[in-house]
């Protein structure tokens, strides 16, 4: 006697109503174990692997991949043998994450091989391990000749879910691609590769002939996850917060020389000391002067909440799209905790390992458009924050500049171009002004930061 057992699908982040299947681990009649992965979804936050809530044989999919299944719905239905043994309590709620003993395993972070998973199974051949029943076995209804013979198991494609998303958005079939990564996984090179291979392969139609039309030169790719969150929060952020941006011209050369001594010092040698890392750190001391710029708009109260906390957001771009997440309680930090949370969350981002905590209670966020060979930006704010600061690219440029005794010459000095977005809801044009200028300051002259 079998039991259905719905696991219906969870809200891995905060308030999401949403996710897509980006593949599944397991197919109709294999068994699963409790906490095993059962599926990789993608949300508007991060790509997540989804374990099993409970044990026994799969009976159902209920969705198929690249569908997009509301939070709620039901997502996989397992078949628990429950003849012969003792009532278990079934687990009090559907949401994986909530389950004390089944935690949610997050992309990058799921049982490895070996890891005493159970091995899947076909339909209708019995588990190896099940005890053998002392009453003899009815003979089957059905001649073994006359049964289909069972499908060739498949072996699954080893790449991470960013490289299937871009496969995906490519138009590129992941499993004939050739790996070249470690312990032959699919890498994005070799998903670009591919792609280029298809391009030269299928040359277009020439113009004036019958197969020749504009929709032929035409990509067309659905926007999902990440990118269709993104897109949904810019519009509304741009149409809902009154943005007021202004722009800085800074002698950074100051900052860059104490960037190579910062990096030469024995504390920091395994270390990527970048600009970025005192940019960040130049802003959360200006930050001390303007805390408005550090604060958010509750509508419903009509009220600012000034946060006494920084959560610096650093905007990352990836494979799957923009994602901010942020370093928790940073101005608490050394430079030297600032550096290595700066080295972590670039590596997860850059890894497609970026958890939905990590991009939730963001204060005020930094885009770095320099690492682009772009000057200046406007940026847009991320929603519920208050600022964002551009930073441009580094660049030696003639500068004129003045000497204890007022001569001025021009020297070849490292110059960047800041950009400040806010809130004018939040922060009027003074308080901006400000923010601004005691950050550009402390870029150009980083001893002011010991007063």
């Amino acid at each position: 006697m079998s039991k259905e057992q719905v696991f219906l699908l969870p809200d891995v982040g905060e308030g999401l109503t949403e996710a897509e299947i980006l593949q599944w681990a397991v197919q109709v009649g294999d068994s699963v174990e409790i906490n095993q992965v059962i599926v990789e979804v993608e949300t508007a936050k991060a790509a997540v692997e989804l374990p099993s809530p409970y044990a026994g044989v799969v009976g159902t999919l209920h969705a198929k991949e690249g569908e997009t299944l509301p939070v709620g719905k039901p997502l996989i239905t397992v078949l628990s043998d429950i003849s012969g043994t003792p009532d278990v309590t079934e687990p009090p709620a559907t949401d994986a994450a909530s389950a004390p003993d089944r935690e949610a395993l997050l992309v990058g972070y799921g049982p490895q091989e070996g890891s005493g998973r159970r091995r899947r199974r076909r339909p209708g051949v019995a588990p190896t391990n099940q005890p053998t029943a002392p009453t003899p076995v009815q003979a089957p209804a059905v001649a073994p000749a006359a049964a289909p013979a069972p499908a060739p198991a498949t072996e699954r494609t080893a790449a991470k879910p960013p490289v299937r998303k871009l496969a995906k958005d490519l138009g590129v079939d992941i499993t004939v691609v050739t790996p070249t990564g470690p312990g032959a996984t699919v890498t994005r090179d070799d998903v670009r590769r591919a792609a280029e291979a298809e391009l030269v392969a299928a040359e277009p139609p020439k113009l004036g002939t019958p197969e020749s039309s504009e929709t032929s030169a035409e990509t067309r790719i659905p926007i999902r996850g990440v990118r269709k969150h993104t897109a949904a929060a810019m519009v509304a952020s741009a149409f809902t917060a009154p943005h007021v941006t202004e722009f800085m011209t800074v002698d950074v050369t100051a900052t860059m020389r104490l960037r190579d001594t910062v990096a030469a010092r024995r504390e920091f040698r395994e270390l990527r000391v970048t600009p970025l890392l005192f940019v960040a750190r130049a802003l959360l001391l200006a930050l001390r002067n303007t805390p408005e710029a550090n604060a958010s708009w509750d509508e419903p109260a009509q009220e600012i909440v000034l946060k006494h906390y920084v959560n610096l957001g650093i905007a990352a771009a990836t494979g799957r799209g923009l994602i901010v997440p942020n370093i928790k309680h940073a101005d608490r930090m050394s430079l030297r905790e600032l550096a290595e949370a700066l080295a972590v969350l670039t590596s997860t981002a850059r890894d497609g390992r970026t958890t939905p905590q990590s991009m939730m209670g963001g204060t005020i966020t930094i885009t770095n458009v320099g690492v682009f060979g772009v000057d200046t930006g406007t940026p847009i704010l991320n929603p519920g924050e208050a600022a964002i600061l551009a930073v441009g690219a580094i660049r030696r440029t003639p500068w004129v500049v003045t000497d204890a005794s007022g001569t001025e010459t021009i020297e070849p000095r490292w110059v960047t171009q800041l950009a400040l977005s806010f809130d004018h809801r939040l922060v009027d044009g003074q308080q901006g002004s400000q923010l601004l200028a005691d950050l550009g300051a402390f870029l150009h002259d980083p001893g002011l930061a010991m007063l």
